[in-house]
């Protein structure tokens, strides 16, 4: 019998990487994404085309708003993406591109799902290398919602563990595309811009378009986002 997975798809290169490492692996795959009211949509388009490719059973989009967190350049209409000449200009800020306690958020919903379906496996993209700039990719974070997840749910104090999986955790983004790579992931299918075209044009200037440039790179190989 297959173990179900839940996992957590933005479209971007890292859950597109766990994706298929799930899918290598034969797991019964339920994806969640998530519509938040965040000012790239473009990137649910992307995660529709992505998913093709894979042995899905379930992909849900999950719609709320969370715009009334106006401090984050993501969701605001008035506060500009920042754009940077390199990856190294932000040092470990927490930038205007952090939306307040988005992993908590979608975990929690993660976590009621896979609790529904009889899932005990829960899979997101996050690494630690974003953690400086975004504190909920830190390690020990995860490692809290997991213990959170097995005192709070019937599945948990019944003996059922939850798992919460971050298989990229110790991963920096170049060795993600490296992995990525060796499991025929088609990237160009992936977006990272937090500022895109609405024909999916990345601006190639924002953090995530900087450090998605470096990371292919390193491994001398084409970037196949399409740049503006």
């Amino acid at each position: 019998m297959q173990k179900k997975a839940v996992i957590l798809v933005s479209g971007g290169l890292d859950s597109s990487t766990v994706l298929a490492m799930l899918d290598k692996k034969g797991y019964e795959i339920h994806a969640l994404s998530f519509n938040y009211s965040q000012n790239n949509v473009v990137e649910l388009k992307k995660i529709k085309e992505f998913l093709k490719g894979y042995n899905v059973v379930q992909h849900k989009i999950i719609n709320f708003d969370l715009s009334l967190f106006s401090t984050s350049a993501l969701t605001s209409k008035q506060t500009k993406v920042p754009k940077y000449k390199n990856s190294k200009e932000v040092g470990n800020a927490v930038p205007v591109t952090y939306v307040p306690a988005r992993n908590t958020i979608f975990l929690s919903v993660a976590l009621g799902y896979a609790e529904t379906i009889g899932a005990s496996d829960i899979f997101l993209g996050t690494h630690a290398s974003d953690s400086a700039n975004y504190p909920d990719c830190r390690p020990e974070y995860i490692k809290s919602f997991e213990s959170m997840a097995n005192l709070a749910t019937k599945q948990g104090v019944e003996g059922n563990k939850i798992n919460i999986n971050a298989p990229l955790i110790d991963m920096s983004k170049s060795e993600i595309v490296k992995k990525g790579l060796k499991l025929g992931v088609d990237y160009s299918k992936t977006i990272s811009c937090y500022d895109p075209t609405d024909e999916a044009d990345s601006c190639g200037e924002c953090l995530a378009c900087r450090i998605r440039q470096d990371a292919f790179a390193a491994n001398n190989v084409p970037d196949p986002t399409t740049y503006k």
